[in-house]
C-alpha cells in the first residue's frame, strides 16, 4: 500500500501562493493516478484537482485557472501550486491515490489557512 506525506501548508494572505506536496512511498507511484481533495470546517471533503499517470489534469471550477497539480515521478511526489489564494480555500488538503476514480489511500493532511 502506498503511504503519504503531505507538507508546504500554512498561513498565507489573500492573493498570496502556497505549494503543497505529496510525497509517495513504493515503487508503484508512476502508474497511480493521484489527487488532491480538501475538507473545510463543517463540509465534505471535495476533489480539487486530479493528475493521471499520463499527465492528464482535471480541476474544480472553484480552483481553475489559480491552481496546478503536477507530479515528479524521480521523486515520487506531486505538487499543488496555488496562486491568487482566496479566503474560501481555507481547508486540510489531503492527497490521495486514486484507483478508477475512488480515492484508495490518503495522507494525514496539511492545514491551508488563507486570510481576508
Amino acid at each position: 500500500q502506498v503511504q503519504l506525506v503531505e507538507s508546504g501548508g500554512g498561513l498565507v494572505q489573500a492573493g498570496g501562493s502556497l505549494r503543497l506536496s505529496c510525497a509517495a512511498s513504493g515503487t508503484f507511484f508512476r502508474f497511480n493516478n493521484m489527487a488532491w481533495y480538501r475538507q473545510a470546517p463543517g463540509k465534505q471533503r471535495q476533489l480539487v484537482a486530479d493528475i493521471t499517470s499520463s499527465l492528464s489534469t482535471n480541476y474544480a471550477d472553484s480552483v481553475k485557472g489559480r491552481f496546478t497539480i503536477f507530479r515528479d515521478i524521480h521523486k515520487n511526489t506531486v505538487y499543488l501550486q496555488m496562486n491568487s489564494l482566496k479566503p474560501e480555500d481555507t481547508a486540510v488538503y489531503y492527497c490521495a491515490t486514486l484507483s478508477a476514480g475512488v480515492p484508495r489511500s490518503w495522507g494525514q493532511g496539511t492545514q491551508v489557512t488563507v486570510s481576508s
